[in-house]
């Protein structure tokens, strides 16, 4: 079995692909402490069909220990990649975190698809310092929550974004 340490990003790739970019460079920045092992850094994926895809994306999921959901604008309508990808996450008990486009700090419902919702995720607005707190952070709480049978959506207070400047 290989060491779980990627981080797995799902978002829509037509029109959120430019926030996965921006992870990426924040990553890179040597101003910043924000880190991540991007488990989409594994090239597996030899054709363009959906099996080849996915069975590259499972390959992926092997070395995730958290997935992150971009959610945008028309995340909630996506039902080939993201919604499988959603699933996939579900069914191996990975930490989730929600990150909102649209700097919401909490739950969007109008925007997260519903498997989320009624999934145990953490949900954040996007920016490099909140991110890398839920990095470091949701997954124990996450394991926490899944011993005591705690499901739906938890967000961090107003003083956690102020410690961090937000």
């Amino acid at each position: 079995m290989s060491y779980r340490n990627k981080v797995y990003v799902s978002m829509d790739a037509d029109n959120d692909l430019r926030y996965y970019y921006l992870m990426k460079a924040w990553k890179q920045n040597d101003n910043t402490s924000f880190n991540f092992y991007d488990a989409h850094d594994l090239n597996n994926i030899y054709d363009k069909s959906e099996a080849s895809i996915k069975a590259g994306l499972q390959e992926r999921f092997m070395n995730t220990k958290v997935f992150v959901l971009l959610v945008g604008d028309h995340t909630k309508y996506l039902y080939k990649y993201v919604r499988w990808e959603i699933e996939q996450a579900i069914k191996r008990e990975l930490p989730c975190i929600v990150v909102n486009l649209n700097g919401k700090r909490s739950a969007d419902e109008s925007l997260c698809p519903a498997l989320m919702r009624d999934n145990l995720a953490i949900y954040i607005s996007f920016n490099a310092k909140i991110l890398q707190y839920a990095l470091e952070n949701w997954p124990e709480f996450d394991e926490k929550y899944r011993r005591e049978g705690k499901i739906g959506a938890y967000y961090y207070k107003e003083s956690v974004y102020e410690k961090l400047g937000l």
